[in-house]
């Protein structure tokens, strides 16, 4: 009888490639609590985000690079045992500074799930995502188009509410780096005053949003900043309330578990080059790095990803 020939896996030809973007978020327009209980927060898509390249090695035992992003490599690792085996490898090539309140964690696994799952064939929508992320860690709903609000905690869409015009933000990083996990397993109590009033401004951010607009928009986002300083205060506020007011900024936003404020203007203001200006001028001279953010509007921002 004749011997069987033995079977070699052919580099290149063997292994199947697969690509995945996700956008990150200057921290968020409002976060809080809901009279039902529900911890939330609403996204704010920033150009800024991470792109994901896997290769997948029906043979090969499954590696990340950079090696410290741990949390992509067990989702994608949960992904592939879901399939049965496998291996290969996963390069994470992220614009969004880590511990900062940007979601750099969220668009790293967001990027993971939808470039692993490209090369095994798998549901990439939104709900899928948000299926593998929830055992991982909370997670900003960046897996969602447009602007949302999210339950972060547990990991689940409870409204979309559409796309603004289009927004930059002149930040300043207070430096340092907040941990998002720890900072969502701390009791964050309100009272039932307060989680009114957290749902009134989701029903008039809705709203904003809805009529595209960004100046209502800035001043609810400036009362959740104002609202989240018990939490996690910003030593610059007071100053950025007093820049917003003399240069004519729509409102000032915050990383709520994060390291950033910001100023929100008006991209298509025919002020806008002045305003940025100035906004940028005024910014650094404050304690902490100055950065330009814009507004992740349509799929043809992608090309900043």
């Amino acid at each position: 009888m004749r011997e069987p020939a033995l079977v070699t896996r052919r580099p290149g030809v063997d292994l199947r490639e697969g690509v995945g973007t996700a956008c990150g978020t200057f921290g968020e327009l409002l976060q809080g609590a809901l009279p039902d209980g529900a911890a939330f927060l609403v996204t704010f898509p920033i150009t800024r985000g991470t792109r994901a390249w896997f290769r997948y090695d029906s043979d090969g035992p499954l590696s990340v690079f950079p090696s410290h992003k741990t949390k992509s490599l067990r989702v994608a690792r949960a992904m592939l045992d879901a399939q049965g085996a496998g291996g290969g490898s996963l390069v994470l090539d992220s614009g969004l500074a880590v511990g900062k309140g940007l979601s750099s964690s969220s668009a790293d696994l967001v990027a993971t799930v939808r470039a692993v799952g490209a090369v095994l064939g798998m549901d990439t929508g939104p709900a899928a995502v948000e299926g593998w992320l929830r055992p991982i860690e909370p997670t900003d709903g960046v897996m969602h188009p447009g602007i949302v609000v999210f339950e972060h905690r547990r990991v689940r869409l409870r409204a979309s509410l559409g796309t603004l015009p289009p927004a930059t933000v002149v930040a300043v990083d207070e430096g340092g780096h907040l941990d998002t996990v720890a900072f969502n397993q701390r009791p964050h109590h309100r009272t039932a005053a307060q989680k009114d009033e957290y749902e009134r401004l989701v029903r008039d951010l809705a709203t904003a949003v809805d009529h595209g607009d960004l100046a209502r928009v800035g001043a609810i986002a400036t009362r959740s900043t104002v609202l989240n300083q018990r939490l996690v205060p910003k030593r610059n506020l007071d100053a950025m309330i007093r820049i917003r007011d003399e240069i004519g900024a729509l409102g000032v936003v915050c990383a709520h578990s994060g390291t950033m404020l910001g100023l929100l203007l008006d991209a298509a203001d025919p002020d806008h080059r002045h305003k940025l200006s100035a906004a940028a001028a005024a910014c650094s001279h404050l304690p902490g790095t100055t950065t330009v953010f814009r507004s992740f509007t349509s799929p043809g921002s992608a090309h900043a990803l």
